[in-house]
C-alpha cells in the first residue's frame, strides 16, 4: 500500500509535536528538509497560506489535509494517485474506529499516535470555536 509519509519515525514525533504547536519542531522540520511537512501541521490547523503552499508544491499532502475532513473530492484524488495508505490514516485522524484498528492491527502504531494527536488538535479547535460562539 502507497504512503506519503515514508519517513524515518523521529522525523514522525517531529510532526506529531509541530501538530502540538510546538514551534521548535516545526522549525526543525523546516531545517532538515522537511519543509512539507511543517507546512501540512500548519495546514490541519487550518493555516490557509500553509494549504495555499502545499496544493502548489505537494498537492497529496493538499489532499491529505482535506481528506480529514472527510473530503470526498480529496480522498478520489489521493485514491486515483495511488495512496490508499493516507486515505486510511486520515479517516484514523478523523476518529474513525476502523480505520485506527486497521492501523493497529498491521502494527502501525506511530500513525495511531500521530491520528490521536490530530483528533485532539482538531477537537480542541471545535471546542475554542464553539466557546466564542456562546
Amino acid at each position: 500500500m502507497n504512503s506519503s509519509f515514508n519517513f524515518p519515525v523521529e522525523v514522525l514525533l517531529a510532526f506529531g509535536e509541530s501538530v502540538k504547536y510546538k514551534e521548535q519542531f516545526r522549525i526543525w522540520l523546516e531545517e532538515n528538509g522537511y519543509m512539507h511537512l511543517a507546512k501540512l501541521s500548519r495546514a490541519i490547523s487550518n493555516h490557509h497560506d500553509s494549504f495555499e503552499w502545499l496544493l502548489k508544491n505537494f498537492p497529496q499532502y493538499a489532499a491529505f489535509d482535506r481528506a480529514i475532513d472527510d473530503d470526498a473530492a480529496a480522498k478520489v484524488w489521493l485514491k486515483r494517485n495511488g495512496l490508499d495508505f493516507d486515505i486510511v490514516f486520515a479517516d484514523a485522524c478523523a476518529g474513525k474506529t476502523d480505520a485506527i484498528a486497521w492501523l493497529a492491527k498491521n502494527n502501525f502504531d506511530i500513525f495511531v499516535r500521530l491520528a490521536k494527536i490530530i483528533k485532539e488538535d482538531m477537537d480542541e479547535r471545535q471546542r475554542q470555536r464553539q466557546k466564542f460562539l456562546f
